[in-house]
């Protein structure tokens, strides 16, 4: 039986692995960040390049621009890798303007 070296566990929990891929960040207020992952700090501060805040309400959807984002390490919750292959959302799901999701999450709230 084979041990792994500290070389591998570093590896394996770090951000590192992460670096120039497309992610979804989930923030403790419940956002959802899309972006490509260009830098990160021992906080897990992070950087986001051409992130977008995904909203969601029922089965509507909209992606808003963010540009260039930092968010602070204390407020992530989940970072996932996002298969570029893949669908990103269940075929149901619609996409509809920002100011229709504003319109429609002030009645669901």
């Amino acid at each position: 039986m084979s041990w792994a070296s500290p070389e591998d566990i570093y590896t394996s929990t770090s951000l590192a692995s992460y670096l120039d891929k497309k992610l979804l960040v989930l923030l403790r207020d419940g956002r959802k960040l899309l972006g490509i992952l260009r830098s990160f700090d021992q906080f897990a501060n992070a950087v986001l390049e051409s992130a977008c805040e995904r909203a969601i309400v029922g089965d509507l959807y909209c992606d808003i621009p963010l540009g260039l984002y930092i968010i602070r390490g204390e407020n992530v919750v989940l970072i996932g890798e996002l298969d570029v292959d893949k669908e990103e959302l269940p075929p149901h799901m619609t996409r509809v303007s920002e100011a229709e999701i504003r319109r429609v999450r002030s009645c669901y709230y």
